[in-house]
């Protein structure tokens, strides 16, 4: 299983932090020339993106000629993923640079998992391989690697392999850290196992991020609007300042801050909402997730304006595979199943055409009111319950014939928000109707 170690590098002198300093600035510079040839070779009819200059004779010595390799890979996969999206209809730009010389490039790099090695105790250290010029200039010996203090403890001491290790500046807390991908075994001591054998449902929303469903009677409802505020806050000021860019010019130092900085936000709030649902659900003995796919809801359903909170601000995709990782160490599985029609259908009467859908509500002429998003979760789930075999236990959603029953009363639902440093619950409840959407015995028309 895949899992990530990131921790604090420090110099340990004046000189170490200037030799750092190089090596990075040297990486942000390869990847800008590797990536304006293959931007070139992209416009040019005739042109191959992927064939490209030698450059491991122009930076083997600063940066060492597996990191060269290592840099050019990366763009490699850039530029793979930029193919992939834009075949979807998805693609937002080609792969970008990493600053300029001007305003400031990204100190930035990647170190094949071969050419460093990193020791975890009292001292903790990191040793990097670095190019000979730079290990004549600064004294290193010929076999000797760029030693650099670590601070933090990792999540994961124990692995079977170590990743592409990626290094870099961070502007905002004036360190430097390191992003460390390891590869840890099923059996391994840290990792849980099921409690039980419930199950779970998803339904991932704009407003509300997550809303969640569980066999146990459970529901969670993860808040999302003062989160796709600020972010969208942060994207109108990058669009201004780009507005006042000269026409030679692409981004600028403050541009490349607050794109870091959204990123970030986002980032730190998706992978807690992961990790805050996954260990509620161990808790109810949840064994399995469904998530709903968003694939062709995007294409024909959603607004413009959802598709930006979507595709820009909540990441399905980035978002599912930090769920299945979390997931993996509770022992628990992740499934994205189609969840079409969820977000439209009654659970009482199973009408899809006359429900009518206003912010958080949902209504149908049958009498029914509640919540959509924790109705379309509840949905969701009763759909793939039903495609089981019949035989499935009376204590949970089951299937007979046209009718699904309902046998636990549905708890008050738990509503979190975000705080920017953990998801908490609100005091209040809910203003809903609780006779429809808390019903001890509820039947759905299939």
């Amino acid at each position: 299983m895949k899992r990530a170690n990131t921790f604090e590098v420090v110099p340990q002198s004046d000189e170490d932090e200037e030799l750092l300093r190089r090596l990075l600035d040297a990486s942000a510079a390869l990847w800008n020339e590797i990536n304006y040839e293959r931007r070139q070779n992209y416009t040019d009819p005739t042109g191959d993106v992927w064939g490209i200059s030698e450059y491991r004779g122009r930076y083997g010595g600063i940066l060492g000629s597996s990191t060269v390799q290592q840099i050019d890979r990366k763009n490699r996969e850039s530029w793979k993923s930029f193919f992939a999206l834009q075949k979807k209809g998805e693609a937002n730009g080609k792969p970008g640079f990493w600053g300029n010389s001007e305003d400031g490039r990204e100190l930035r790099t990647y170190i094949r998992n071969t050419s460093y090695s990193v020791e975890w105790g009292e001292y903790s250290r990191l040793e990097i391989l670095v190019g000979k010029d730079l290990k004549d200039e600064y004294g290193l010996g010929h076999r000797e690697r760029f030693r650099l203090e670590v601070r933090g403890e990792p999540n994961w001491k124990e692995y079977e392999k170590q990743g592409r290790l990626e290094l870099y500046y961070d502007e905002q807390s004036g360190q430097f850290r390191a992003f460390q991908p390891v590869t840890i075994s099923e059996d391994h001591s840290r990792l849980a196992h099921p409690l039980a054998s419930e199950e779970a449902a998803l339904d991932i929303g704009a407003n509300n991020l997550v809303a969640c469903t569980t066999t146990t009677g459970q529901q969670f409802l993860y808040e999302g609007r003062d989160l796709f505020k600020r972010f969208h806050e942060t994207t109108r000021e990058i669009a201004r300042l780009q507005s006042l860019l000269e026409d030679s010019r692409y981004s600028s130092h403050r541009i490349r801050q607050l794109y870091d900085r959204r990123t970030k936000r986002r980032d730190h709030a998706q992978d807690a909402l992961a990790r805050d649902l996954i260990e509620r659900l161990y808790d109810e003995g949840v064994s399995t997730v469904y998530v709903g796919d968003l694939t062709d809801v995007l294409e024909t359903h959603w607004s413009v304006k959802t598709n930006e909170k979507t595709h820009s601000f909540w990441a399905f995709r980035a978002f599912v595979k930090r769920l299945m990782y979390t997931a993996e160490e509770y022992g628990m599985s992740v499934e994205v199943r189609s969840e079409a029609w969820t977000s439209q259908e009654c659970p009482n009467c199973g009408s899809t055409e006359d429900t009518t859908r206003h912010r958080d509500t949902l209504t149908c002429p049958c009498g029914f009111e509640g919540h959509a998003d924790l109705t379309a979760s509840e949905t969701f789930l009763r759909r793939h319950q039903n495609s089981k075999s019949s035989g499935w236990r009376t204590r949970r959603f089951a299937s007979r014939q046209r009718q699904t029953t309902v046998t636990r009363s549905m708890a008050r639902p738990v509503c979190l928000k975000w705080d920017d440093h953990n998801w908490s619950e609100l005091p209040r409840s809910f203003r809903l109707n609780e006779e429809h959407t808390n019903p001890q015995v509820a039947s759905v028309g299939r």
